[in-house]
């Protein structure tokens, strides 16, 4: 029997156990955890599609390109995705992701001789706050605070995930996606943001921001989980962080494999939309299957010695870890420019080290170290 405290602490043994179909009472439905029929079914919207009234995000935002398949799901999702592409990332973001990076970190250095404090959370001080500052000049939001934004985030991802798990939305769920959408409303009249656009394309208010919610906080966790698992993986491993602080090149890779081992986002659900047989597990119409982007990542199939970290591997590139098919991330090349550039500077602090009672990545849905506390020679 698997529980869902499992699924949240440590789910890798677990979905060895199944990989690569099995029934979970917990979650009350499927969870692939082998990376060909991850794949198959996000790349079968007509037979596993996310368009359902149970999709737990629908739930707390509303319909959007995330919740949607088929010509709606394009209708909401062509007006964002021209700024995304890799070309275009690398242009329009590369200056401002840097020097956010340059403030975040400047930001954590002692002034003036003054004290540094024993510890600095990584995630609150430059994960989150980077993501947060990126998506929103992406999409050309109003300002507003990191504090307040990722507030906003907390509230509703954990709305979402308490929906996974069965409960109902929470009321600061709710509240927190009504104070993001009166935020996102103000910037529709904008005449040169990205919302403003989408806007323009045809999409009403609502529609706008569910959209903008979606990329807001799936660009907040992607990042923020992103280089949070990152670091947490070399400062576990020093052996592969010499290896990459001797040769830099390797750092691209070192970020895939952290990826493989622990996708930030660990999960995406779809439902069957007909009676399916997947890998001899006999699927009825309606049921809930959830693909395991961590099982996927760690499938013996695809990754020799999966549950090992290695900066080396070959084909670490080949991990799920932003879905894929009509639904894959849409920012995955902004997402990976910011996690390198703010990687490569955090490893440049002297003598950085991890706090030993820092905790491993959490979570059932959306997996991340809780704190990221590091330390660092003055």
């Amino acid at each position: 029997m698997i529980s869902l405290e499992e699924l949240t602490e440590n789910p890798h043994p677990a979905l060895a156990r199944i990989r690569p179909v099995g029934w979970v009472d917990a979650l009350g439905g499927w969870v692939v955890a082998s990376r060909e029929h991850a794949m198959a079914v996000m790349r079968d919207p007509v037979t596993f599609t996310v368009d359902d009234p149970r999709f737990s995000t629908a739930q707390v935002v509303g319909p959007s390109m995330l919740s949607l398949d088929g010509a709606a799901h394009k209708a909401h999702r062509d007006p964002f995705e021209s700024p995304f592409g890799l070309a275009e990332t690398r242009r329009r973001f590369t200056p401002v992701v840097q020097q956010t990076v340059d403030d975040l970190i400047a930001a954590i250095q002692p002034t003036d001789g003054g004290p540094r404090p024993a510890t600095v959370d990584l995630r609150r001080t430059v994960a989150g706050p980077l993501s947060v500052a990126v998506v929103a000049y992406s999409l050309g939001l109003p300002p507003a605070s990191a504090s307040t934004v990722l507030d906003w985030y907390t509230a509703i991802s954990d709305s979402v995930t308490g929906v996974s798990a069965g409960r109902q939305v929470t009321p600061e769920g709710a509240e927190a996606f009504a104070q993001l959408h009166a935020h996102v409303a103000l910037g529709i009249d904008s005449a040169d943001s990205l919302i403003a656009a989408a806007a323009r394309a045809g999409l009403g208010v609502d529609d706008v921001v569910a959209n903008a919610a979606v990329l807001m906080f799936g660009g907040i966790e992607t990042t923020e989980g992103m280089i949070t698992n990152a670091l947490w993986h070399l400062l576990n491993a020093p052996d592969q962080l010499d290896l990459v602080r001797a040769d830099p090149t390797l750092l691209p890779n070192a970020l895939e494999e952290s990826l493989r081992l622990e996708p930030a986002a660990a999960v995406v659900d779809r439902y069957a939309t007909r009676d399916v047989e997947l890998a001899g597990a006999s699927i009825h119409r309606g049921d809930l299957v959830t693909v395991s982007l961590a099982g996927a990542g760690r499938d013996p199939a695809v990754f020799p010695s999966p549950d090992t970290f290695d900066v080396r591997r070959t084909n670490a590139r080949r991990h799920l870890a932003f879905a894929s098919g009509p639904h894959i991330c849409l920012g995955m090349h902004l997402t990976r420019l910011e996690t390198q550039t703010a990687v490569s500077a955090i490893l440049d602090l002297p003598g950085l080290r991890l706090d030993p009672a820092s905790p491993p990545p959490h979570g059932l849905v959306f997996r991340k170290p809780p704190a990221l506390n590091v330390s660092w020679d003055a």
